[in-house]
């Protein structure tokens, strides 16, 4: 069940989603952590965030909307109080989601991070539709995103993984730009931008007005993203969206992703990372596959038409 993404050699291909995992050790009395491959954490800035007020949750038909606003402890904290207790559990590898509001607040959370023991991997997040300034400013800008991809690699002694906007024109050209910008991989794809509203106050049903969906409403959308990405770039890919069943998780990685990511589902189900883990090395057994790993890009195209 191992797989190789950008260097690191995870024990399956099921990491938990930044944003829906905590910083990952809230978790250890719920979920097997040496059992899933990994973990993202939410998105850590170099100073704390409130994030917005509530209502910033919602949810909708085969989904949710969240806006969050990317609350988080600020780096200093993560590194005192979070990080530490993660020691336990080395066979589970930490991905720390790293956001700014400007290109030198990215490179400084990676530049302190750099400091610390116990981090596999850094996700940049340059995709997120929840907040008014850094966030999904970067992911929209081809030359900001370059220049961003750029100098967070200038300073990362960890691999650097860019998690990807699907709110863009093109999202191939996106993943091109990252890897010719020095990226080890790309995540695809982060939420989409959209909306709820409340008819009987006609009011939005979140406070910020619109949020990001996600859930298994995204996952035909997301699954394209993925495979388009996987014909434009050499580096890997980790595939997310909507992903609740085993089948779900082998779509992607035929795809063409290396690993998944799970969000939403922990949402519904707090050991859906676990038992997704579990579930698809049972699916690897009784379909006859040796290595999982051999999955990805392995989808078969359909004849031609007027062959056999």
């Amino acid at each position: 069940m191992r797989v190789s993404v950008a260097g690191l050699v995870l024990v399956n291909p099921i990491i938990a989603a930044s944003g829906t995992f905590g910083y990952g050790i809230e978790f250890e009395d719920i979920v097997s952590l040496e059992k899933i491959g990994g973990f993202v954490t939410k998105g850590i800035s170099l100073e704390p965030m409130a994030g917005h007020s509530a209502p910033r949750m919602v949810q909708t038909a085969a989904g949710m909307l969240n806006a969050i606003g990317l609350q988080n402890v600020g780096v200093e904290e993560f590194i005192e109080k979070k990080l530490a207790p993660m020691k336990r559990y080395p066979l589970c590898k930490v991905i720390v989601n790293v956001f700014g509001h400007t290109a030198a607040e990215y490179v400084s959370v990676i530049d302190r991070l750099n400091d610390t023991e116990g981090i596999s991997a850094y996700e940049l997040n340059v995709s997120c539709p929840n907040v008014q300034a850094g966030g999904m400013a970067f992911g929209a800008d081809p030359f900001a995103l370059e220049d961003l991809v750029e100098r967070t690699k200038r300073v990362a002694i960890q691999p650097l993984i860019v998690k990807l906007s699907p709110n863009v024109t093109s999202i191939a050209r996106m993943a091109r730009i990252c890897e010719g910008a020095g990226a080890d991989a790309v995540s695809v794809a982060n939420t989409f931008r959209a909306m709820a509203i409340d008819t009987e106050t006609r009011r939005p049903r979140l406070t910020n007005v619109t949020g990001g969906l996600s859930g298994p409403a995204i996952k035909p959308i997301a699954l394209r993203m993925v495979y388009e990405v996987s014909r434009a770039v050499e580096i890997p890919i980790i595939g997310m969206g909507g992903i609740v069943t085993p089948e779900d998780a082998v779509e992607y990685m035929l795809a063409g992703a290396t690993a998944v990511q799970v969000g939403t589902a922990s949402f519904a189900d707090p050991r859906a990372t676990e038992r997704l883990a579990t579930g698809m090395e049972a699916w690897c057994r009784s379909h006859d596959v040796a290595n999982v790993a051999s999955l990805t890009g392995a989808l078969e195209k359909p004849p031609a038409e007027g062959g056999n």
